[in-house]
């Protein structure tokens, strides 16, 4: 029987006051571990020209992903804090996400996320960028127009210019385009525009497995935490490649460099895109999934025909 105010189409699922303070736990161990780090060079003031993009570009706190949601249609019990967050309301001996709310509020969101997942999810992927984004965002910048400036480029000014030039820009992510420098973006094989993302995002780019964390935190809390931080865990070793296939030279940092300008360079790219694509992929569709489940949650159940 479901609580007074929960849609009479959800399943609800209570569990019980062990049950979630070990998902709870479990969670917070899981979080802790990935942003110690982190939290450890932010209290002492040094900046990483890699992790920082986790913390800085996605805008989800440390203490954010930390903080253990269940997800739509499961109930935690009363003395669980839940009660007390936003999007989430109480009945008689439980507390949930309250889906009309979030939905009045944030499901424009969740309508545009699903969208966009599964037009991404429904394109082949392209492997054939070689996280070449990194070097258009430097082409013809010039020392004072490097974002890293703490951390040399691998082939110098010239030498990265001429990595550009010999290539075709193939890059399908507006958000990584958006930084290219001037002269580069009219290299790109496409001209990218906001309002054509849903349209041209593809699952074999970095930056598209990246944002699926973006894309989870944004709907929080429809979604159960454990499945953001799957999001998070991904898009830190994304994240990995996506600096390690850039000119810049972070080897004192402990990055190899995965040389794109070589054919084992490319090959070696193409082999770690091709896996994170297909993890991606599976990320991708238990989004949609949970969305789906939401969105048919909340909508009203047809009236009974009367004869």
């Amino acid at each position: 029987m479901s609580e007074p105010g929960q849609p009479a189409s959800v399943e609800w699922a209570p569990i019980t006051m062990d049950s979630w303070q070990q998902r709870q736990a479990a969670h917070h161990a899981r979080v802790d571990a990935l942003v110690a780090q982190h939290l450890s060079r932010r209290e002492e003031g040094v900046k990483h020209p890699v992790a920082d993009f986790l913390f800085t570009y996605y805008s989800f706190r440390p203490a954010q992903l930390r903080r253990w949601h269940p997800g739509a249609g499961v109930e935690v019990p009363l003395a669980a804090p839940h009660a007390q967050w936003r999007f989430y309301t109480k009945g008689e001996h439980s507390a949930y996400v309250d889906l009309p709310d979030f939905l009045t509020h944030r499901g424009s969101s969740a309508q545009f996320v699903r969208e966009l997942l599964a037009g991404t999810a429904d394109r082949a992927a392209q492997f054939g960028c070689f996280g070449l984004h990194e070097w258009a965002m430097v082409y013809r910048a010039g020392r004072d127009g490097i974002r890293h400036t703490d951390w040399p480029l691998r082939l110098g000014g010239e030498g990265t210019d001429e990595v550009v030039r010999s290539h075709q820009l193939r890059c399908t992510h507006y958000d990584a385009y958006r930084f290219f420098t001037a002269p580069a973006r009219p290299l790109n094989l496409t001209v990218l525009q906001r309002d054509s993302q849903t349209s041209l995002e593809q699952p074999g780019c970095l930056h598209a497995a990246m944002d699926l964390y973006k894309w989870a935190y944004k709907l929080t809390p429809l979604l159960p935490s454990e499945l953001v931080a799957d999001c998070f865990e991904l898009a830190t070793e994304v994240r990995v490649l996506d600096m390690e296939a850039s000119p810049y030279d972070l080897r004192d940092l402990g990055y190899d460099p995965v040389c794109i300008e070589t054919p084992n360079g490319k090959a070696e790219y193409i082999r770690r895109q091709r896996a994170f694509a297909q993890r991606s992929t599976r990320l991708r569709h238990r989004l949609i999934e949970h969305i789906d489940d939401a969105l048919t949650a909340a909508r009203p159940r047809p009236s009974a025909v009367r004869n």
